[in-house]
């Protein structure tokens, strides 16, 4: 089955996590590939594949714009075929799993825009994982941030990422995949 696994990254973790995903996937059998929904090449990916992930970067509660506006300029197309959707951004300690599940609201991890895009696009699953801050890849406003009194607090340097998890997840996916083909 082919998969696309769509992301919008601001400063690579995210795009690592949907990598992961899509190695995951073609080890279990599909044809996966991970493209930025910034790539010209997305949009008629989406056409061709049979099944898509979606993710986003998460800041300040919300999905890059990025993603919002390919959800938006593909929703039908997304709507006809299996979609998932991920998030990542919260750092460690901000995921509460019981309250994700449940789509609870921002102050667990899950961006505002989750739980209509999984209703709009009868989304099979919305996950939120951790993310990453790595100071040398943030941009110049992050930085300034970070060099404020307690923005290293704010901004700490930190890697939540659980790929086990992410892996767990993507072979969860194929394996739904599996029992459909």
């Amino acid at each position: 089955m082919t998969i696309l696994v769509a992301y919008a990254s601001r400063y690579g973790a995210t795009a690592e996590i949907a990598e992961r995903v899509a190695a995951t996937l073609s080890a279990e059998g599909h044809d996966a590939v991970a493209r930025s929904v910034t790539d010209a090449d997305a949009g008629s990916a989406v056409e061709q594949a049979e099944a898509v992930v979606l993710g986003s970067a998460v800041y300040m509660g919300h999905w890059r714009r990025e993603a919002s506006e390919f959800l938006e300029q593909h929703r039908a197309a997304l709507a006809q075929r299996p979609v998932w959707l991920f998030s990542s951004g919260p750092l460690p300690g901000a995921v509460v799993p019981e309250r994700v599940a449940k789509n609870a609201g921002s102050d667990d991890g899950t961006p505002h825009e989750a739980p209509a895009a999984v209703a709009a696009l009868g989304a099979r699953e919305h996950r939120v994982f951790d993310g990453r801050l790595d100071p040398d890849r943030l941009g110049a406003r992050d930085r300034l941030i970070r060099a404020l009194p307690g923005g290293k607090g704010l901004l700490p340097l930190v890697d939540g990422r659980d790929w086990p998890a992410v892996e767990e997840w993507a072979r969860e996916i194929a394996g739904q995949l599996h029992g459909e083909g």
